[in-house]
């Protein structure tokens, strides 16, 4: 009876291990995978290996400098500034940036230019179209802006890619603006949701984000690198990205310091600035360019919106004074995201490009609509190329079609 008792208390026990085994086991594959917002299952990140990561499709986030052999050689590395701004291009804020570009040519004979990631409300598709020919990058930065940041932290790939998807058909339709040339995306008020984020850009085709700051790395400042592998970039605004997104591009926002020494994320965005002052702001802006110029020349972002410059009588006069005194260098180059990142991709000392971009022809008869938005009935005036759309284009309806 004993034994008997015993052998039943030990295929007991026997199982109870078994399972226990299997369920440790099983935990331990799905430490593997990670998921999206909508349960898509992605493989875990591994910590990245320079020799399992290599350019132009794969760069690991720690490397400091675009190639480990430039080491010593940073003076020669050419220094990219990145001037871009966020949300709708209208009439005023045009005018600015006309004047802010007004004579700006790189060492190289090419055009300076910069990156505008739009949102579609109140914007101007005519006058986007001209920044387009004028050879400025243009990104996406979505369709209605959500509300609040509790709408994009918890955004699925469905809905990230319907707010980006529907902004690449309208550029397409009203701006005239090649999609394929739409390369980079910024989510609003630089609220990502974790992997979700990424993969939806990359199944749009989008090659990379810039919506991801950090003040852990900057300085030396940090370069931008792709989610092959594990980031060591510091998670200011969660959830960030756990999953391995091969060849995808992040272009982490290096942080700014403030006066008291605080980070932030865009120029508009820190919290003391100097006083109105031309030159208080532009030895600010000085210092702030220096963390990168005479450090690891990672590229120098200038991150706003255009309603900075109303904030203070001399903001636009010190700004415009800084580009211009940066543009006195031999070695700096004001460039569109995507195509710093071509350089990225292929690093090389002194001069990094061999020709100029060449300007997009894309043709546009202006004509001003006066549609109806239908979701909530307001009236509304819009300026775009060639042809109105029967009503106010909006998510689930790009082209503004009568449904």
């Amino acid at each position: 009876m004993k034994f008997s008792t015993l052998l039943i208390l030990g295929l007991i026990l026997t199982l109870a291990f078994s399972g226990e085994a299997k369920s440790k086991s099983k935990k331990q594959k799905n430490k593997q995978k990670v998921q999206t917002q909508n349960q898509e299952i992605l493989p875990l990140a591994e910590t990245c290996k320079a020799a399992n990561c290599k350019l132009p499709d794969c760069r690991c986030s720690d490397a400091v400098l675009p190639r480990s052999k430039f080491q010593g050689k940073e003076s020669e590395i050419p220094q990219f500034v990145t001037i871009t701004f966020d949300d709708a291009v209208n009439a005023v804020n045009f005018a600015q940036y006309e004047l802010l570009f007004e004579g700006l040519t790189n060492p190289d004979g090419c055009e300076a230019a910069g990156t505008f990631f739009l949102s579609h409300e109140y914007t101007d598709y005519v006058r986007v179209n001209a920044l387009y020919r004028a050879g400025h990058e243009i990104a996406l930065h979505s369709v209605t802006h959500g509300d609040g940041t509790d709408y994009w932290r918890s955004a699925d790939l469905a809905t990230v890619e319907r707010e980006f998807g529907d902004q690449l058909k309208m550029l397409e339709t009203f701006a005239k603006v090649d999609p394929k040339k739409i390369q980079g995306m910024r989510l609003p008020f630089l609220q990502i949701s974790g992997n979700t984020t990424f993969e939806a850009a990359r199944r749009l085709g989008l090659t990379y984000d810039s919506s991801w700051p950090t003040q852990q790395f900057k300085d030396p400042a940090m370069w931008p690198y792709t989610l092959d592998y594990k980031s060591k970039q510091d998670c200011q605004i969660g959830p960030c990205p756990e999953a391995s997104i091969p060849g995808f591009w992040v272009n982490p926002m290096v942080t700014w310091t403030d006066t008291e020494g605080y980070s932030c994320s865009m120029i508009d965005a820190c919290v003391y600035p100097p006083e109105d002052d031309v030159d208080e702001l532009f030895d600010w802006m000085l210092e702030n360019f220096n963390r990168h110029y005479e450090g690891s020349r990672a590229p120098f972002g200038m991150y706003l919106h255009a309603a900075w410059f109303s904030r203070g009588n001399n903001y636009f006069g010190a700004f415009k004074k800084f580009i211009n005194h940066l543009n006195t260098y031999t070695d700096v180059y004001f460039t569109g995201i995507s195509r710093m990142l071509e350089y990225v991709k292929k690093p090389v000392l002194g001069a990094p490009f061999k020709e100029c971009l060449a300007l997009p022809e894309a043709e546009c008869r202006a004509v001003q609509c006066h549609v109806q938005k239908m979701t909530t009935g307001e009236e509304r005036y819009m300026n775009v190329c060639d042809k109105c759309p029967a009503v106010y284009p909006w998510l689930d309806n790009p082209l503004g079609q009568r449904l």
